[in-house]
């Protein structure tokens, strides 16, 4: 049986290295891994079992995170699960309770609330240190790459957003209807989302440079 341990999933290595480090010099974990993926992620819970606590970015490379946040705790009961994000925007660590997460801390804060909200999960307690009403996610400009898109994918995204139909933004590309259709399962998987609504939800009033 494999040790207990603690799994860091966050697709920036210094930040990812920097909190397994804090774990182990000041949460009691002897054992910390790190991922930079949901691949990764994966990979690593199948060959060493579910760890005690994980602590996952919200904001992947590959896309968000809502997958894991929604099947490991489905999966694993024992996992605990501590969201992490520095979007400015209240809607991500609602959307993260939603979905199923124990905790969320945001980047921002301090080494102290980040050990706080570690002690919590370990007791059997949640954290979620705002309560304010959910919001649209940041309506700030940025760059498809950040969800993992190709440039098509961020303009059917773009009119998915704008709720354009299958068949208009097919007439807008002069591609099938077809061809829309595979590039939307696409752009849902990079999401984490399971349909269009749930994508314009989760990306309500954000814009993609192209």
């Amino acid at each position: 049986m494999s040790k207990p341990y603690a799994l860091v999933v966050d697709d920036h290595p210094l930040v990812a290295g920097g909190i397994a480090a804090f774990l182990g010099t000041h949460c009691g974990y002897q054992h910390v891994y790190v991922a930079t993926s949901r691949q990764e992620c994966d990979d690593l819970i199948e060959q060493k079992g579910p760890p005690q606590l994980l602590v996952l970015d919200f904001w992947l490379a590959d896309g968000t995170a809502l997958q894991l946040i929604r099947k490991l705790p489905q999966e694993n009961p024992n996992i605990r699960l501590l969201v992490i994000s520095g979007d400015e925007n209240n809607n991500v660590q609602h959307k993260a309770r939603e979905m199923g997460a124990h905790g969320f801390f945001h980047k921002h804060d301090s080494p102290q609330i980040f050990n706080q909200a570690v002690t919590a999960l370990q007791n059997g307690q949640l954290w979620f240190p705002d309560t304010s009403e959910p919001s649209s996610l940041s309506s700030s400009t940025f760059n498809y790459q950040e969800f993992g898109l190709t440039q098509r994918q961020a303009e059917v995204l773009t009119m998915m957003l704008r709720g354009f139909s299958n068949k208009r933004i097919a007439m807008t590309l002069a591609v099938s209807e077809q061809t829309i259709k595979e590039h939307i399962t696409g752009i849902l998987s990079k999401l984490g989302v399971s349909n269009r609504v749930e994508a314009i939800t989760l990306l309500q009033g954000r814009r993609f440079t192209v």
